[in-house]
């Protein structure tokens, strides 16, 4: 198989999550952790990890966490970046600006932003290939549940704190509402505050690309 055929596997979805440096990063590797774990309880084959050419040790600069779902065996397991993502949360909105979180999106990709703002006004900014997405969606996260600060998983190591502990459960409760890549049930048997993952979920605000002029 070519590299340029790695990502052609039937039925695999690619997860991104944007977050800023370490201060961030812990909820970006919360969030691709719940919705993954969620989706291996039903069954599929999945992988998760961080990007580490983005440095995550530096402070506020855009980094990622990566996950990959399918329901065959992933082929591209040693391919670690995410080149042609199917879903892209950002753990905040100014990420929105000036970072390219759109590169490389699939047809029918869904954009989740954790925002106090609307998906109308999430849109004004987005630039590159907006023509693909298939929605939008903005859940105010941080105002269901403060990020955690720990240094417990750093580099690898045991995380102390848990998963989904802070605002990343929220948002990976609106990226499963917005996609239905897993089921609710499946997420708050992996994450550490139901609660706020539920109304992560209850909460988001889902508004379709062609409504926001967006999708071509």
């Amino acid at each position: 198989m070519t590299s340029s055929k790695l990502f052609e596997e039937p039925g695999l979805k690619q997860i991104t999550v944007w977050a800023r440096g370490v201060y961030e990063n812990k909820e970006a590797r919360d969030v691709v952790v719940a919705v993954t774990e969620a989706a291996a309880l039903e069954g599929k084959f999945v992988q998760a990890w961080e990007n580490y050419v983005d440095l995550p040790d530096r402070i506020f600069v855009p980094v990622r966490a990566y996950g990959k779902i399918s329901d065959q065996p992933i082929e591209s397991k040693y391919v670690y970046e995410n080149e042609t993502p199917d879903i892209v949360a950002l753990t905040e909105e100014t990420l929105v600006k000036g970072v390219p979180i759109l590169g490389g999106i699939r047809p029918g990709a869904v954009l989740v932003v954790n925002t106090k703002r609307s998906p109308q006004e999430i849109s004004k900014f987005l630039i590159g290939d907006t023509n693909k997405l298939k929605a939008v969606v903005t859940v105010d996260a941080s105002g269901i549940k403060q990020g955690v600060i720990t240094l417990s998983g750093a580099e690898g190591a045991t995380d102390a704190s848990g998963i989904g502990g802070g605002f990343s459960g929220p948002l990976a409760g609106a990226v499963v509402k917005a996609t239905g890549i897993v089921s609710l049930e499946s997420l708050l048997q992996i994450v550490k505050d139901k609660a706020a993952a539920r109304a992560g979920y209850d909460q988001a605000r889902v508004a379709d690309a062609k409504s926001l002029g967006l999708a071509g």
